[in-house]
């Protein structure tokens, strides 16, 4: 039997949680499993409990588990203890989960902002790419529903002097908010104009010190085909991954969105954390991010190992430059309607002067 996420999610079906309620894949407490080369599996894990021997205790169970698998040969586990839900009691009731009408408090306005008008709320919630949560661009609203992203917690980790993790609560509460109207071009040839909340993604990532050593940042979404249905299908090599270069992930108009129209990101959106990078494609802004990691070579990205000739690792937004099976000189924006004239699309989608000096000497055709 090959050895594939897929493997290693049933046996993790038959491992219980803190608790022995539910199993750990139930209690939606796998965060991301790797299969890779030569049987070596890593999986990250998010368990509930107060006491830290627990969380190593899963740890251990779970490699013992996972070691006897055919063709495993080295397994590491990563387990994050998260505090234990709590319960009402006879003089307190219990915090209402937040849900994703609720208001970002102190929302600030941001002179990186675009002056165009937004695109309607109900366009940007029901036309989305998210195949975790299907691959219609109505599935992510109409399963949305089943991601639950309290607790959330991300890893950061790699070449940094002080690796840690550190909660959506905390994201919120720490990280100033800012409302950033951005431009958005999907490599599908459409475009909308969405006024994020976030905060630029550098001041997360200088809280965990990265060394000199780090040359380029890689995000990675939560794998958990329980509350991501499109996760079930091998559409993609799940979990999705992403990564851009250093001085792209410092760069002031790189974001990690919390939000939009000032509410909570809603879940076909990303929520609750998703990279937002308005130069490049799309699909360079993976969702519901639960892992960073900083690397020393170029990582992997999802799109970009599928298919290395339509989706490069780059994505800059380029009109010179057409994918194989379509044009790139021309977009659709979202809400317009099916006969509005297609709008000509610009370098860097109109970010040149602010970004067109990152890639001074390089061949945009060749590092597409």
């Amino acid at each position: 039997m090959a050895l594939t996420q897929q493997t290693i999610l049933e046996k993790l079906h038959d491992i219980p949680a803190p608790g022995g309620r539910m199993s750990l894949v139930e209690a939606g407490a796998v965060r991301g499993i790797e299969v890779e080369e030569k049987g070596s599996v890593k999986v990250v894990l998010a368990v509930e409990a107060t006491d830290p021997k627990v969380a190593g205790e899963v740890r251990k169970t779970v490699e013992a588990s996972l070691a006897r698998l055919e063709g495993v040969e080295t397994v590491s586990v990563t387990v994050h203890p998260l505090l234990a839900t709590v319960q009402p009691g006879p003089t307190h009731a219990a915090e209402p989960a937040p849900t994703w009408a609720d208001k970002i408090p102190g929302v600030k306005k941001s002179p990186l902002s675009t002056a165009e008008a937004p695109t309607d709320y109900d366009d940007i919630t029901s036309y989305n790419n998210f195949y975790e949560l299907g691959t219609d661009k109505r599935d992510p609203a109409r399963n949305a529903h089943s991601l639950r992203t309290r607790p959330w917690v991300v890893s950061v980790d790699g070449e940094c002097e002080a690796p840690g993790e550190i909660g959506i609560e905390d994201i919120l509460k720490l990280l100033p908010q800012e409302e950033r109207i951005y431009r958005l071009r999907c490599v599908e040839a459409w475009s909308m104009v969405v006024p994020w909340v976030g905060f630029p993604l550098g001041d997360l990532l200088k809280r965990f010190k990265p060394t000199s050593a780090a040359k380029y940042v890689a995000f990675t979404t939560l794998f958990d085909p329980q509350q991501m249905p499109g996760q079930k299908l091998p559409v993609l090599d799940w979990p999705y991954r992403e990564g851009l270069r250093m001085d792209e992930a410092m760069h002031p108009l790189t974001i990690l969105a919390t939000g939009l129209y000032g509410e909570l990101l809603p879940g076909q959106n990303g929520a609750p954390l998703r990279l937002e990078v308005p130069w490049k494609y799309g699909f360079k802004s993976i969702k519901s991010i639960v892992a960073i990691r900083f690397e020393r070579e170029q990582p992997a990205t999802t799109w970009s190992a599928l298919s290395p000739d339509e989706y490069g690792f780059y994505a800059n937004v380029n009109p010179a430059v057409d994918h194989p099976r379509w044009s790139q000189k021309y977009h659709r924006n979202i809400g317009e309607g099916l006969f509005a004239s297609k709008q000509p699309t610009q370098p860097f989608n109109g970010y040149a002067d602010q970004v067109a000096q990152l890639y001074s000497g390089m061949d945009l055709s060749k590092f597409f």
